[in-house]
């Protein structure tokens, strides 16, 4: 615990946790780690940027939602909530003690003004302390509004905002091979928590779920590891569980003209609160892993239409060179089958609809006889799902080879929000204006 001096200075100055104690215990020789620790924390030429270190902070005030176009990090926590209140004012003015909550820990500092340990002996911390003494870890915090809180399940308008519900909102319909568990699906609102430390994402989590209390309670949560998408260009191309190369034709943070089409939802789409938002869709999917091991290599790379291990579309020889889907082999057959993954999902083949995914590898113990639960959390963001999603998931879902090998457990839909602009903003602010 740091000395009554540095509490005190805490206090005065509003330093963030993690700097207080690193002032608070570093020596001579740590000096040169402070300073660079500081300019993570607080900004400096180009550390606020999207190509900022792993432990630095990235900003939360801006257009749009950080968490979106963010360079994707190695940790995920995601929870679904449901709102449990009537009470219009008391969702809003929980909508406004997160955002700045949030505000605050994606800087680095506790979740509220008192913090983990300053405050009052016999009142509970305003923060769980979990992190205190790790830095921001580019932790990102993006918020999103389901259905349901338009409209509950009984159709109830609970907040005077049923008619501000988006037409893109629409629910997903029931794709061939679905599962779903109704128990890990759907919420009111959603948060995705992603940082390079997984004790920050779910400090982060842990914090609005706390602040939230007696407003909103728990649906469902996801807990993510390396991530199986990159947002940009300076990303390598990451594995899923398969050990194949995922997103290689990603939408990436660069790519703004793309991004204005596909991604951010634009005046006149249909909801004005929504402009400079997008929605997202998640879908838990199980991976058969232990069926999958024992494919011959031939066959996975088939089923894909990529090599296992460059990640190039067959035929060619690196991962980003255009996959050629009127080749034939010597058999006649096309060297990309009509049932690949990469054939069905590419742009060419939906009308150019394109998908910026940032999901997560997941491992969730065992199931009970010998074969892991494990496998990927798709989090895809989009400016339209019925244009999007929903017919790339169609094509898939009636006839993509791997899906012998998937099981789709869980479903969310979610409108995003756009960006919150300063101190004074909050999210859902045009909604419920």
């Amino acid at each position: 615990m740091s000395e009554p001096s540095t509490n005190e200075a805490t206090r005065r100055t509003g330093l963030s946790r993690r700097r207080a104690i690193t002032l608070a215990g570093a020596g001579a020789a740590g000096v040169a780690g402070v300073a660079v620790g500081a300019g993570a924390l607080f900004g400096g030429g180009d550390q606020a940027s999207a190509t900022e270190t792993a432990a630095g902070a990235v900003p939360f005030h801006g257009e749009h939602q950080a968490g979106i176009t963010t360079p994707a990090q190695d940790r995920l926590h995601f929870v679904a909530f449901d709102v449990i209140t009537k009470d219009r004012a008391r969702l809003v003015a929980l909508l406004q003690e997160w955002t700045a909550a949030a505000a605050r820990m994606t800087a680095g500092k506790d979740a509220g003004l008192i913090g983990a340990v300053d405050g009052v002996p016999e009142a509970p911390p305003d923060d769980t302390g979990e992190a205190l003494g790790l830095p921001p870890s580019q932790l990102t915090i993006t918020v999103g509004f389901g259905p349901t809180l338009f409209r509950d399940a009984q159709g109830r308008d609970r907040f005077g905002i049923a008619d501000k519900r988006p037409a893109a909102l629409a629910d997903l319909p029931h794709f061939a091979g679905d599962a779903l568990k109704p128990e890990l699906s759907g919420g009111d609102i959603c948060v995705q928590a992603c940082a390079n430390d997984p004790q920050v994402a779910v400090h982060a989590i842990r914090n609005l779920a706390r602040i939230g209390m007696g407003v909103v309670s728990v649906r469902w949560s996801q807990l993510g590891f390396g991530r199986t998408s990159s947002t940009s260009r300076g990303q390598a191309t990451a594995r899923n569980l398969f050990g194949f190369k995922d997103g290689t034709a990603n939408l990436k943070a660069e790519e703004t003209d793309l991004l204005r089409e596909q991604l951010w939802a634009q005046p006149g789409d249909g909801a004005d609160w929504m402009t400079g938002g997008s929605y997202l869709v998640t879908r838990k999917i199980r991976m058969l892993v232990e069926t999958w091991d024992r494919s011959p290599l031939a066959e996975q790379e088939m089923i894909v239409g990529r090599t296992k291990g460059a990640g190039a579309p067959l035929g060619k020889r690196a991962e980003f060179d255009e996959p050629d889907f009127a080749a034939k082999g010597d058999d006649g057959e096309p060297v990309i089958a009509e049932t690949a993954h990469v054939r069905l999902a590419h742009p060419d083949q939906n009308d150019g609809a394109r998908l910026l995914r940032r999901g997560y590898n997941f491992v969730d113990g065992s199931d009970g006889l010998g074969r892991l639960d494990a496998g990927l959390f798709f989090i895809a963001y989009q400016r339209d799902p019925r244009k999007q999603f929903v017919p790339i998931q169609t094509r898939l879902a009636r006839n993509d080879a791997m899906n012998e090998y998937l099981r789709h457990v869980s479903s969310g839909l979610f409108a995003c929000p756009p960006g919150v602009r300063d101190a004074a903003d909050w999210w859902g602010r045009a909604l419920f204006s």
